[in-house]
């Protein structure tokens, strides 16, 4: 995961000068250990795809890294609002890391909306970089800026760097045939290059895309090429950037292996083509496009030649219905959705533990309640996923903990799904899914085997000595019951949502069989072989932090904060939410105080408190952002003290 630092134009011979590198008869190059820039602007600016391009050349770099898209909730809010403002925030460093940052060191700036939405998490001292073209007196008013703070002693504290950045794109594309308003929308490549020149990011991974984006278009292609570089040379030559900045592979972060950067998402569907191919089973996935599930859909729907079927339905119950369909088909079945698809398909998900059947469902969490926070993130869907269902219905719970680990927890669902016949719940999130990080692709014999054995034939012996298919007689280890395929001779039998009598899965009202069946499948679930939560505890320390979920990276990051300053932390990281692992009430006993960060009002904490009567700390957020390392750092500190 190597790449040689280029520019349009071949760079000078370079020398080591102490700190410095200095290319010959040009600017200081200073080098930092990590950095953390925010692109922001208008929805239509296109920043996510310039934080995107960003992103996967310092992918390709060798630098860590971790990103934190932040999208408006309105489909197309009115220009220059503060609603209508879309940023990009990356984190990349010479070492490992695991946040996309608390604050950015560098903030460009589209227009005044995008100014004032971010500049509260600007430090002191930090670089703003601003398109001055679009601070005009509306659009400044529209915001609520009385004055320019370009000019009224605002951002005095911070190191400004103006740049007509619309006007210059305009003006580098003079030689084509557009108009203003076709140029103009090549600023976000303007901005790009200078960026790219600042921290030494590769570019022909970013030219190479454009050509490819805009093939049809040549164009356009030819266009946004040239405002890139043009972006690029205004770094190089202006005498407002005295200074470029390089930032080092993260040569001793990562295992030996092979790298590309990833997102949760597509994490997630890569994951489940896996599954579906160590299971030797097609992978179906009956679906409803939904904010932000979508992209698992969009990105399985390409992979047709792996045996993948793509169902888009004309709604969240449908989806669903198909995916259990394909399931009773003998498919390695999906449905994926938000927190309010989980609502609606929360009776299906009921037959399908009635019917103890395999499949997967993707809860891609978002803020809530209702529509909510459709663009934002919040992991308070785990009392819904335990819970929110007629009925004793249990069903295993699991969590992702970073944008890569999506990967292994498809596999991992998967592999309870078939092992155990019955569904599970997968539960990421908003940051997860859009934010990104290197990942190590796997060999393929690092990949479990989730080999599925259908029945053949009857599995039972009557009183009088003839042979029976019975479809709910058990595995004695998994109380798991057979996978019947639709039209095996002989295999015929009852299905539906009334409950079935133990063994043959005829219809019963009986009270003790009702007893027996809903204790059985809790049995079931109950006796899920999951791994042992694993602890990291470097000096016996009386506070446990105990999270799940995304919340990973801003606690593991808290914790080397405070170990640092020399303080005696444990950590523990739940994946498996039902059933828990085994050692968890053993584990919680050995700490004094046990603190749980969750983006909820304490879910997590409830279950623990309820289950292991652990008098649980719980410090929440819920304002559809993820944790900031420094505020949890804080928070930690304070639970220690007392």
């Amino acid at each position: 995961m190597t790449s040689q630092v280029s520019s349009p134009s071949e760079q000078a011979d370079e020398a080591v000068v102490g700190e410095q590198r200095k290319p010959a008869g040009t600017k200081d190059v200073r080098r930092l250990d990590r950095v953390i820039i925010r692109f922001a602007g208008d929805s239509g600016d296109g920043m996510q795809l310039t934080g995107d391009r960003f992103t996967s050349e310092t992918a390709s770099f060798g630098n860590d890294l971790s990103t934190l898209p932040n999208f408006p909730a309105e489909i197309r809010a009115p220009a220059g609002t503060l609603p209508g403002v879309s940023s990009f925030q990356l984190h990349f460093a010479d070492h490992d890391i695991l946040t996309p940052g608390d604050a950015p060191n560098v903030l460009v700036a589209m227009n005044p909306a995008a100014l004032k939405a971010n500049l509260g998490d600007v430090p002191r001292g930090a670089e703003i970089i601003v398109n001055t073209d679009e601070f005009t007196k509306r659009a400044m008013q529209k915001v609520g800026y009385a004055t320019s703070p370009l000019e009224d002693g605002s951002l005095d504290g911070y190191s400004l760097h103006p740049v007509p950045l619309t006007t210059l794109t305009v003006e580098a594309l003079k030689e084509f045939d557009l108009t203003r308003k076709e140029a103009e929308r090549s600023k976000n490549m303007f901005a790009l290059g200078l960026l790219s020149w600042m921290y030494h990011r590769p570019t022909e991974g970013t030219e190479k895309f454009l050509k490819s984006k805009f093939a049809k278009k040549p164009d356009i292609a030819a266009a946004n090429i040239t405002a890139f570089r043009a972006g690029w040379n205004f770094g190089e030559t202006t005498e407002d950037f005295a200074v470029s900045y390089e930032i080092a592979p993260a040569t001793t972060a990562f295992p030996v292996g092979t790298y590309r950067n990833i997102s949760g998402n597509l994490a997630l569907s890569y994951g489940l083509i896996a599954a579906s191919r160590q299971a030797d089973l097609p992978l179906y996935l009956g679906s409803y496009p939904i904010t932000p599930a979508s992209d698992i859909l969009h990105e399985l729907s390409r992979h047709k030649n792996f045996g993948v079927r793509t169902f888009q339905a004309e709604d969240e119950i449908a989806g669903i219905g198909a995916a259990l369909g394909a399931a009773f088909g003998g498919s390695l079945a999906v449905t994926t959705t938000s927190g309010p698809g989980v609502a609606l398909k929360s009776e299906t998900i009921g037959l399908a533990v009635s019917l103890e059947l395999p499949l997967l469902v993707i809860d891609i969490q978002r803020g809530g309640p209702s529509t909510g926070l459709p663009t934002k993130t919040e992991q308070a869907d785990l009392l819904q996923a335990m819970f929110g269902r007629n009925g004793e219905a249990p069903i295993p719970v699991i969590a992702p903990c970073t944008p890569a680990d999506c990967f292994d927890t498809a596999l991992e669902a998967a592999r309870i799904a078939l092992t155990y016949r019955t569904p599970v719940m997968l539960l990421s999130d908003g940051y997860l899914a859009n934010g990104s990080e290197p990942w190590r692709i796997p060999e393929p014999d690092e990949l479990p085997d989730l080999t599925v054995q259908f029945a053949q034939g009857p599995n039972h012996t009557l009183a009088d000595g003839s042979e029976v298919f019975w479809p709910y007689k058990r595995d004695p280890q998994t109380l798991a019951r057979p996978w019947a395929i639709p039209g095996t001779p002989g295999l015929e039998h009852r299905i539906g949502g009334i409950e079935k009598e133990d063994g043959t899965g005829n219809i019963s009202y009986a009270p003790a069989n009702h007893d027996f069946m809903v204790r059985t499948r809790q049995a079931k679930i109950d006796g899920i072989e999951v791994p042992d939560l694993e602890v990291d505890d470097l000096h016996e320390a009386k506070t446990l932090v105990l999270g799940w979920g995304s919340t990973y990276g801003p606690i593991t990051a808290a914790v080397r904060r405070l170990r640092t300053a020399g303080e005696s932390i444990a950590q523990a990281h739940l994946r498996h939410l039902n059933p828990f692992p085994r050692n968890l009430g053993a584990v919680l006993g050995r700490y004094e105080k046990v603190v749980i960060p969750e983006m909820n009002l304490g879910q997590l904490a409830t279950l623990i408190r309820a289950k292991y009567l652990v008098d649980a700390h719980s410090y929440n957020q819920v304002n559809g952002m993820p944790f900031k390392a420094e505020q949890l750092a804080k928070a930690l500190k304070e639970a220690i003290d007392a």
